[in-house]
């Protein structure tokens, strides 16, 4: 449709107004594709008015659509706070300049161009100029009149002409040299004008209302869990530890923590790691928000590598070693890796091993000890501070949860193939294409839902299977994933004002995403994973205004990644008894106002999780299997009360095992066989009187000295730095002549070197243990080799252990 509309600021009702600004907009830059084009120039932007608009036009430049922003200092009006966070526009692709008014004409554009498909023939688009900038009063508040100008039809068309002169003024402004681009320094450089002028003035000229948002107030104070947690990290640092792993429920701010300690840290050096760029984004929102006066945040990824005193990263680019080789091992202070309990994955690994940083805090929602068990090895065996789903929802942070397991009884999960602890991803988009299945979740949706549903669903194919079936029955349903046809900004905001019921996901909502006015929560797919479970159940938990509770529709199926779930909650949100050997049900009461209800049918299947005497270490192992939904490593086998003396007896070692239960790949099986003995003798059953072994095998394994032997020098260095991580060890196992050595000082080298690289190396002449290792020319050698492609498997093995013996050694010394 072709033409000419007046749009409205949004305060006005008159019905000779076609519509109001800001939905208009919104659906412009929804509506723009890959290859389109959005050119905004407006005279100021106030961070009021860009939180309106910037989710929708980062989605747009993840599309491909080319965006391109002008505002300018005209009146020092323009918020350094939307600067810097429209630097993170910047950082991901789109251009944003800003034409500095000094010893210039003014500057009182207010146009917004958007060019959705453009031919030779044909022009899809539409332009608006009238007298709104993006502030939130100019948006939504305030009177304002724009023009529309749609097109849709010929280039030779009156309107297409208008639109293209439009087009072709933008591009004449965009080579104005009047015009700079948007950077940190130039930030910086207005900051200290913007601050000299007269707020209160300009706001009265611009039109903004009172309670338009004002930038220079302070940052949110933390919340009563953040205080504590803050206290702790303090604590943890006096007493000496450089690393630390801090547990918070979902809702309860970790990432506002982490900025709160880097601001009681005084840090200068920041990095923040993780695996997706929504959480990167947000975490540099977040300390924006909290310094906008000096936040210098830079982003690191495969696209853009900068350098800046915050630096925000994707592991996928720094995890690689040509990309950690480009700072210094101590370049940063503070190091902040969110959603750690991807931390076990091999780029972390190798950026965790890199860095020493003065401090490196771990963040994770990870429920309880089992599952923490692999990342607190990374973090030094470090549990900072911890605040669960239940005290969560207790000191009313969260909403309480009625959880309703539905049985799923149209799938026969067994009939589906399972492979590498997974349902096969075709098999399962065959069996839930059912629509006696769909018809099912939706007559138990609508016994049970409250006002705002996600879903989520095992595939794209899935999820727009279901908003047709919804759809079809009256319910107005969306399906949204990566290349949906309805962004994502746009369902959420749709969702939030009650035109759309139900948004049926597929990957989208699993972490780092807040939905606050979600009250009803659908699982319609087995979730393999404990963790993945507890997050899409997070989604749900936030405080919202008007809501009681969160309802959870689950379609539970005859297969433990189904059943583990109504277990998983109970288990850590219920009340232990005061007597633990006493089996009470009424004492292990769930937190008021929540509830775990059960059709019948799931009750018998339950009991197919719980074992009998589980005489057999074997039996042990397959359940712990069962709740993680994964292979549990050595480490996690003992925070869950494995006997390992048990298990030795049983299976000569823990690879034995795991090889008898046929849970090892060609290549553990491959170094099993060729150096199962040193793994065994080496580390699983050496003798520790002291902790120096495994700090020597740990330091070893930092350097990747099996690749390339150190120097003793350096491994004694490395050893010192990594036993300064544990100062309880250090403090336990060291004399005092060494407490205060330096690492790379010639009396801790002596020492090191007189004690357990001695003991690796065939130095103890009294002994008849094998050694694994010798000194050449001064260098600790293996005296074992491995073709390159089983190296990397005898690392990881090799890591597993040192963290279960690590584990051991702490239970039985300290604690």
């Amino acid at each position: 449709m072709s033409g000419l509309f007046l749009v409205t600021g949004g305060s006005q009702k008159d019905p000779s107004f076609d519509q109001q600004l800001l939905p208009r907009l919104l659906d412009a830059i929804n509506s723009t594709t890959e290859v389109s084009h959005i050119s905004i120039a407006v005279a100021f932007i106030r961070h009021s008015g860009w939180c309106l608009l910037h989710e929708a036009l980062f989605e747009a430049l993840a599309r491909g659509v080319a965006v391109q922003i002008i505002t300018s200092d005209y009146l020092d009006v323009t918020e350094p706070i939307a600067l810097r966070k429209m630097m993170l526009l910047v950082e991901r692709g789109a251009k944003v300049s800003i034409y500095e008014s000094a010893d210039n004409v003014g500057f009182h554009l207010k146009s917004y161009l958007f060019i959705q498909q453009q031919t030779d023939q044909h022009l899809v688009g539409l332009g608006l100029v009238g007298s709104s900038n993006i502030s939130l009063a100019a948006l939504t508040q305030s009177l304002e009149w724009n023009w529309e100008l749609c097109i849709d039809g010929e280039v030779t068309s009156p309107e297409a002409k208008a639109l293209l002169a439009l087009k072709a003024q933008i591009n004449k402004l965009v080579e104005d040299n009047r015009l700079t681009p948007l950077t940190h320094t130039w930030i910086d450089a207005y900051l200290e004008r913007y601050q000299q002028s007269s707020l209160s003035d300009l706001r009265a000229i611009t039109g903004d209302k009172a309670n338009d948002e004002v930038s220079e107030l302070e940052p949110p104070s933390p919340n009563e869990v953040q205080v504590e947690a803050l206290a702790a990290l303090h604590a943890t640092r006096e007493k000496g530890f450089k690393r630390g792993l801090v547990v918070m429920a979902t809702g309860l701010g970790k990432t506002w923590l982490a900025a709160f300690d880097a601001r009681q840290l005084k840090v200068k050096k920041l990095l923040f790691v993780a695996h997706r760029d929504e959480i990167i984004r947000q975490a540099q929102a977040t300390f924006i928000q909290m310094n906008p006066n000096k936040a210098h945040t830079g982003l690191y990824n495969g696209q853009q590598q900068e350098q800046a005193d915050w630096l925000f990263a994707s592991i996928q680019t720094l995890g690689r070693p040509e990309h950690l080789q480009q700072f210094g091992e101590d370049y940063f202070d503070y190091i902040i890796v969110d959603e750690f309990h991807h931390a076990t994955a091999p780029s972390y690994r190798r950026l965790l091993d890199y860095f020493q940083p003065q401090f490196l805090l771990g963040l994770t929602a990870t429920p309880d000890r089992t599952d923490q068990a692999d990342i607190l090895a990374l973090c030094d065996d470090n549990l900072v501070f911890e605040r669960g789903l239940r005290d969560a929802i207790v000191d009313k942070h969260l909403v309480p949860f009625i959880y309703q397991g539905i049985y799923d009884e149209f799938i026969d999960y067994d009939e589906i193939p399972w492979r590498n602890g997974r349902f096969d991803p075709h098999a399962l988009d065959v069996a839930f294409a059912s629509h006696k299945r769909a018809n099912h979740a939706l007559e138990k949706w609508q016994e049970f839902s409250q006002t705002k549903t996600l879903a989520f669903c095992v595939s794209q194919k899935h999820a727009d299977f279901m908003a047709g079936v919804f759809n079809q029955a009256g319910v107005k349903s969306a399906a949204v994933y990566s290349g949906s046809a309805i962004p994502r900004n746009q369902a959420l905001t749709e969702l939030a004002e009650g035109s759309l019921k139900v948004i049926f996901s597929v990957d989208l909502f699993n972490e780092g995403t807040d939905l606050p006015a979600i009250d009803t929560l659908l699982m319609l797919r087995p979730t393999e994973s404990r963790i993945v479970f507890l997050q899409q159940f997070g989604r749900g938990l936030r405080l919202c205004s008007g809501k009681t509770h969160l309802m959870v529709i689950d379609l539970v199926g005859n297969h433990k990644a189904c059943l583990f779930k109504p277990e998983l909650l109970r288990s850590i949100t219920q009340t232990p008894p005061a007597d633990k050997n006493i089996n009470n049900e009424k004492e292990a009461a769930l937190p008021e106002g929540c509830f775990i209800n059960l059709e019948p049918e799931l009750i018998p299947l339950l009991e197919k999780l719980h074992f009998g005497g589980r005489l057999k270490v074997v039996d042990d192992y397959r359940q712990l299997k069962e709740e993680l939904g994964y292979r549990p490593t050595a480490v996690q086998a003992f925070q869950a009360g494995f006997n390992f003396s048990k298990l030795r007896k049983q299976h000569t070692s823990w690879f034995e095992l795991l090889k008898d239960e046929e849970d090892l790949t060609v290549s553990e099986l491959v170094v099993l066989k060729e150096l199962g003995s040193f793994l065994l003798t080496g580390i699983e059953a050496t003798t520790l009187n002291k902790s120096y072994k495994i700090i020597l095998l740990q330091a070893l394994l930092d350097l990747d000295g099996l690749r390339k032997p150190p120097t003793l020098a350096k491994l004694a260095e490395k050893s010192r730095q990594v036993l300064e991580r544990h100062p309880d060890l250090l403090k336990l196992d060291l004399p005092a002549a060494q407490i205060k050595s330096e690492a790379n000082s010639k009396s801790w080298l002596n020492y090191w070197k007189a004690n357990p690289i001695k003991y690796s190396t065939g130095g103890d002449s009294n002994s008849q243990a094998t050694y694994w290792f010798e000194i050449k020319d001064d260098y600790f050698t293996p005296r074992f080799s491995l073709p390159e492609e089983e190296l990397e498997t005898l690392q990881q093995m090799m890591q597993e252990l040192v963290d279960l013996r690590l584990a051991e050694y702490k239970l039985r010394k300290i604690k």
